[in-house]
Order: C-alpha cells, then structure tokens, then sequence
C-alpha cells in the first residue's frame, strides 16, 4: 500500500478461469462529490451547472478545442494529468452524433485516454455533455487488453469489435483505422443495445483508435443503498471499470477486497445473457 498525499492505493487480483485481471484500487476523498452525487432530475434542477462558464471559478483557466468545447484541468484529479472538456453549449450527455469528437480528441491528444461516462453510469453532470481525459496507460486494461482480446463479432470496412475473455466485465472492444467506419460501427453497437447505458475509454496510437465499451445493466450496485456497516459508497464509472477502482471513504478502501470488487463488476456489467443478445441484434446490423 502506498500513500501520495491523501491518496491510497491498493492492488487486487481477480482469479478468471485461472487468468488474473489487476485492479488498482484508489482511496482519494476528493471524489466523495462525484461518488455520491445526486443525479436524479430533481436534484440537477437545483443546483447550477459546474461545467458552464459562468459557474466555474473565475480562475480556473480553459482551452478552446475546434470552437465547440472547452479543455479544463480536473480540479479532483484521478490521474496525474485528468482533464475535463465539456461543451460550451448546456446540452445532456448523450454521445449519440459525438463519437467523431471523441475519436478527434484522441488524435489531437496522443498523451490521453479519453473517456465518456453515460447518463445513470457514473457521470455527475448528465445535464452537459462532457468528455474526460486521463493519463495514458494509466488504466490497466489499456495494457492487458491484448491477452484478453476474444471473439469477433462485427465488421464494418476498417473497423472491427471483439469481446474481451475472460473478463468478468464482458468488455467490447473496437480497433479502427479509418474514422468514418468507426462511427458507423459505433452506431450500429449503440442501436444493438436494450438501453443507452455505456461507458466508453477510448485512445489513438500507431495510426488506429482502440475503444473500449462497457454496456451496464444498473448505474450503482446494492452496497450503494444497503445501510450501516453494510454500506459502501461505489458507484462505477469508465475509469473503475477500466481498471483503476476509486473509494471516496476510507472504510470502503480498506474492506475492498478481490471477492466483493468482482461482485461489483458482475453486477453493474453485462453477463452472459446480455451479450448473447447483442451478437444477434449486432449480426443484424452489420
């Protein structure tokens, strides 16, 4: 265990079919604000948007991308470099006719992984859309993938989906040369899901996007909403399932272990049942 600042860090490993998938765990208190937050109507009706301009604190300093969004430095840091870039227009957070921006964002920004948490799956301000961006090769699964790449399901010209073995998450995974098929293909994923819930991390390198895309079938798991001792404030995004598992308590942290951290995936992830759907719907699209 390691500590950097408030910061503490853990390592689990879960045993899959004998093939172990790490998980670095991270204790970081600064996160409470996203882990717990409200993000039902109600509540965002009420509070004023953190990511608009004119409710950012006047110094915190912003990049313009392309004339449509804005590159700010997180101010409650995963990685050692974690950028968020909303838009500059109040829009919900819907990557639907977005993906072309965030496979953009990973060529103009070859040093990140760029990520998007969907509506109910982990982002704290589904009222404007917004992408993230962390440190390459931060995220272990941007460094096991390879063993782990699985089935082919689909094809769409130079772009191409895999599921990941193995993988307790069912991870899919697209590699794309040329941006246009990825879209497509990327659409057709989206229209072959039940529900518009996804995380998705995405990356540029060697003249390719690698994307990664994690279907969900629940926003928090039951340890969220259990009471007493019983209660863990988790609430799964890109970055946990990517690899890099955040606790906001310090309790959560150190009773985290590789049997309920596996629990947790299964639970707030597709399984078995969901995936076989998909490759029929997926089968029909492409």
């Amino acid at each position: 265990m390691n500590t950097r600042n408030q910061i503490l860090t853990k390592t689990l490993y879960i045993d899959v079919n004998g093939q172990l998938l790490m998980v670095n765990c991270q204790y970081n208190p600064t996160r409470i604000r996203s882990s717990a937050a409200k993000t039902d109507a109600a509540s965002i009706a009420k509070r004023p948007c953190f990511l608009c301009k004119e409710n950012r604190p006047p110094e915190q300093e912003s990049i313009d991308w392309r004339g449509k969004y804005e590159l700010l430095q997180n101010p409650f840091p995963i990685f050692p470099q974690h950028l968020t870039i909303p838009t500059y227009e109040h829009i919900p957070q819907r990557i639907k006719g977005r993906f072309g921006d965030m496979l953009a964002l990973a060529k103009d920004l070859p040093a990140y992984t760029i990520f998007y948490n969907g509506p109910q799956c982990g982002a704290s301000a589904p009222d404007h859309m917004h992408f993230q961006a962390g440190t390459r090769r931060f995220m272990p699964i941007e460094q096991e993938w390879q063993e782990r790449i699985g089935e082919h399901l689909a094809v769409c010209g130079q772009a191409r989906l895999h599921i990941m073995a193995n993988d307790p998450r069912n991870t899919l995974v697209m590699i794309a040369e040329d941006e246009a098929d990825a879209v497509s293909l990327f659409e057709k994923i989206c229209e072959s899901l039940p529900k518009p819930m996804i995380n998705v991390l995405c990356y540029y390198e060697n003249n390719q996007w690698f994307t990664f895309i994690f279907p969900r079938t629940k926003h928090r798991p039951a340890c969220y909403f259990a009471s007493g001792d019983e209660q863990m404030i988790i609430s799964p995004a890109s970055v946990d399932i990517g690899g890099v598992f955040i606790t906001a308590r310090e309790q959560d942290f150190e009773r985290l272990d590789s049997t309920l951290l596996e629990g947790i995936l299964q639970e707030v992830c597709w399984q078995q049942p969901e995936i076989e759907t998909f490759k029929t719907q997926i089968n029909a699209r492409t």
